[in-house]
């Protein structure tokens, strides 16, 4: 029995995506609900899982292909149950493996005895007769392959053969080319496609840098005060809620306060409307293989420290797997990114449309500041808050950032909500 094997709908914001990676070839088996192919779009990669057992007959859309939703890419066959040799043969290879398959063919009693004889893999042997029943002439190919494929040189082999018939003649090639210039055989270039992502990123930074007016504002903050308390309460924070006690959940705690005082900065513009949003979606920024992505913490105003470091732990190992989900990765009203991590001293983020803010963290220093007319040496970190000047002024924008400042300077305001 045929099964289809078909793009899954994609939700109304994705039109299409790109086959990246065919997990299985024809002839493979495959378990049901086990990825057979990686779908990506401009936001995230999406496994196709198998719909039921058997084995992926074709694959009609190959690496690369633009596919929309329920579109045909390939097709697979039932799995059937085995007689005779094959049975046995089935049998005991999932009793070796674990794994609980049934064989997917008929064999006849001739092919049977040349399975035998030769110690061949029934899963492996094209069945060519009806009812998928594997017939004496096809073991017989499948002998034919496999004595090719010992006597030809396997493929590491073959290019280093190839390179040493080629040195002699390179080597003199190189000596008597004496007009190419030195270093020239150096300056190799590789051209590859741009990732679905990484167009998509380009694509909004330059949509946000046109339609956007982009304006930016600086502050440093003493971090000494979060570092102390961190210091103090990480190994009972870590052995109560069994998360690492990091510096973003005082950030996004922060953020929220700010966000409450100046609602502009968590507002949208839609058309000639402004969307002023009840609701606290932050976006922490986290780099992956495949680019940059934001997943969203919702209703952060409704989490508490531990909640909030355990999902954003859990985002980036879904984003360095590749296995975030559309809704993991879709809204948000507020963005935080942390440029320290990589090393940063200052930037000047890019809004994520149609939001309106972005809050960018830096690396922490130490350096003299005067305090109380006295110089000493902190810890400080540069921020800025990048805004869309449509829509925040430059009061606001510099007042949200204060009060962020003020409330990591001094965390104690986070349980007075002062």
């Amino acid at each position: 029995m045929s099964i289809e094997l078909k793009v899954p709908a994609f939700p109304e914001s994705v039109s299409d995506g790109t086959i990246i990676n065919w997990k299985k070839q024809p002839g493979d088996r495959v378990r049901r609900d086990e990825p057979v192919v990686d779908i990506e779009t401009d936001k995230v990669v999406f496994e196709v899982p198998a719909p039921r057992d058997g084995v992926l007959e074709e694959i009609i859309e190959n690496d690369g292909a633009v596919v929309v939703s329920g579109q045909l890419i390939g097709r697979m066959r039932e799995a059937k149950a085995p007689s005779g040799v094959a049975a046995a043969q089935v049998a005991e290879a999932a009793n070796d493996t674990g794994a609980e398959t049934a064989a997917e063919s008929f064999v006849t009693p001739a092919a049977a005895r040349l399975i035998e004889e030769h110690g061949l893999d029934v899963q492996v042997i094209e069945a060519t007769g009806s009812g998928d029943r594997i017939l004496k002439e096809d073991v017989l190919r499948a002998l034919r392959e496999r004595q090719e494929q010992q006597q030809s040189p396997k493929p590491a082999e073959q290019p280093l053969r190839q390179e040493r018939q080629a040195a002699p003649q390179a080597r003199s090639a190189r000596e008597t080319a004496t007009d190419v210039a030195p270093g020239a055989e150096q300056r190799a270039e590789k051209r590859v496609p741009m990732t679905r992502l990484r167009a998509r990123i380009a694509e909004r930074l330059v949509e946000a840098q046109q339609n956007a007016a982009i304006l930016t504002t600086f502050n440093e903050i003493n971090m000494q005060s979060v570092m102390e308390l961190r210091k103090r309460y990480r190994d009972q924070f870590e052995k109560s809620y069994g998360v690492r006690l990091g510096f973003m959940s005082f950030f996004v705690k922060a953020v929220i306060e700010g966000l409450k005082r100046f609602p502009e900065l968590n507002a949208s513009i839609d058309g000639t409307d402004i969307v002023y949003h009840g609701f606290f979606d932050i976006g922490i920024a986290v780099s992956s293989p495949r680019g940059l992505v934001v997943p969203i913490l919702r209703d952060a105003d409704q989490l508490g420290m531990a909640d909030i470091e355990q999902r954003i732990n859990d985002y980036a190992t879904k984003a360095r797997d590749g296995t975030l989900a559309m809704e993991d990765i879709t809204g948000g009203t507020f963005t935080i990114t942390n440029g320290g991590v990589f090393g940063s001293l200052l930037s000047t983020p890019i809004i994520n449309p149609p939001q309106s803010g972005i809050l960018g963290m830096h690396k922490i220093q130490e350096r003299p500041v005067a305090e109380n007319g006295a110089v000493v040496i902190r810890p400080m970190m540069n921020v800025a808050l990048s805004y869309d000047h449509r829509l925040v002024d430059g009061r606001e924008a510099v007042q949200f950032l204060v009060s962020v400042k003020d409330v990591l300077e001094d965390p104690a305001r986070l349980l007075l909500g002062v």
